[in-house]
Formats: C-alpha cells, sequence, structure tokens
C-alpha cells in the first residue's frame, strides 16, 4: 500500500492513543490494515462477534497490544526486532486463533518471531492466510487443524485467548511446547478454579493483571511451565 494510505484513518487517533498509554512503538499502518481486513472478512464469514471497527479496536486490538510488553519482558526481546532482540527466533503458536488474535498482532510488533496460528474453523485459517499476504507477515502462518494434531518444531511460547480450560489448552498443546517454553493464556477475571484443576507437573509461576485502554474489564494473563522435577543422584534404586 502506499506509505500515506492510512494516513486520514478514522481510527488512527484512537489506535495512537492506545499505543502511547501502553508506551508502545509500532507499525500502525500494518495494524490499520488488519482491522481493515478483519470487519470486511467478518461482514462474510463471521470471525468475530464484534462487528463495528471501533468497538474491535479496543476490545479485540488493545487487547491484544496490551500483552506485547509482558511477552517481550518474558522472552528477553523486545518488539520491532532492534539490535537488542537475539539472533534465536522465538517460535510462537497461538491456539485457536481465530481471526487472529492474539497471532496477528504479535506477527506485526515482532516481526522476527515465527508465529503460527492454528484454528479447526477453516475460513479463520484461510483469513490468517490472506492477513499473512495482504499486510506482508512473511513471519505469520495459518494451520487449519486441530491443535493436538499438529506436527512439527516445539513452540518457545503457546499462547489462547478466550479458547479453552486452562486444563484442556495445556493438555492439548502440550506435545508443541519447547522443553523450556511458556504458555501464555489471556483471561478475564483470575480464573481461580480453572487454576486449581491444573494437573501437578504443571506450574504456574506468574499470574499477572493487565490494563487495556478503554476497556472497563478484569484482564489478566496466565503464565505456566513444566515443573522440572529434579534428579536425585543418590536415590535407592
Amino acid at each position: 500500500m502506499p506509505p500515506d494510505a492510512m494516513t486520514e484513518h478514522p481510527l488512527r487517533p484512537a489506535l495512537e492513543s492506545t499505543l502511547a498509554e501502553l508506551g508502545l512503538q509500532a507499525p500502525v499502518d500494518v495494524l490499520l490494515a488488519y482491522l481493515d481486513l478483519l470487519a470486511r472478512w467478518n461482514a462474510t464469514y463471521n470471525l468475530t462477534a464484534v462487528r463495528d471497527p471501533q468497538d474491535m479496536l479496543r476490545q479485540h486490538l488493545a487487547d491484544c497490544l496490551a500483552v506485547v510488553k509482558p511477552m517481550s519482558r518474558q522472552l528477553g526481546q523486545p518488539p520491532g526486532g532492534g539490535a537488542e532482540a537475539t539472533p534465536r527466533a522465538i517460535r510462537v503458536l497461538d491456539v485457536g486463533s481465530g481471526g487472529g488474535l492474539p497471532g496477528v498482532v504479535l506477527a506485526a510488533m515482532f516481526p522476527h518471531w515465527q508465529v503460527v496460528c492454528v484454528d479447526t474453523v477453516g475460513k479463520k485459517a484461510a483469513f490468517i492466510r490472506q492477513a499473512a499476504a495482504e499486510l506482508g507477515l512473511r513471519n505469520l502462518s495459518g494451520e487449519h487443524a486441530r491443535v493436538e494434531a499438529l506436527r512439527g518444531a516445539p513452540f518457545d511460547v503457546i499462547t489462547s485467548r478466550a479458547f479453552a480450560s486452562l486444563v484442556d489448552f495445556t493438555r492439548l498443546s502440550r506435545s508443541l511446547l519447547a522443553p523450556q517454553g511458556v504458555w501464555m493464556a489471556m483471561k478475564g477475571r483470575v480464573p481461580t478454579e480453572e487454576l486449581a484443576a491444573l494437573p501437578g507437573d504443571i506450574e504456574v509461576f506468574h499470574v499477572e493483571p493487565l490494563s487495556v485502554p478503554g476497556l472497563q474489564a478484569e484482564r489478566c494473563l496466565v503464565w505456566m511451565r513444566l515443573r522440572t522435577v529434579p534428579t536425585n543422584p543418590t536415590a535407592a534404586v
């Protein structure tokens, strides 16, 4: 698209205000083009129940942008792929991605990461592929599959947003988690009952409250990993 194609976009001031409140620098034109594409496809394919683009910005895009700094801190990787980024390519899996939330946002904010979005609905996976092509996100791909059927290299981060309970989320995706990898689940209120139901080999090492600009609702991130079982060399055989 031309460099100034999004200059007069009606949502540009609101997005720039959101980014300023979150302390983020971002490819604004790419994010606006994503909102336009999401709204256009949503009219036909029902990717999200939110119809108004302004509501999409507040309820979806801002919600996903709020996780950028926590992910950057956890992984030691700055947004934008600057010189401080480690040479190792971070692999991220977004489970039940739907309209690419948060996968498309993460791919746009971290161009040095490889982001895979998986969804069981074919049209949603097709949307991700179209978004990757139209937005020029070469680090983004979409898979039409059940997460437990995926194969390939493991992921450093497996994330989900309103996908399933924590038990089901971790159970279905645990074979895809790298040895030192983490799960990051985007939740509303702290899911106390779900946390209590997790199996003993999963450690919840941080429950992080989030503040989403323009959204008067509780949000949190639940960070999890597989427990490391210490080896006792003196244990009796």
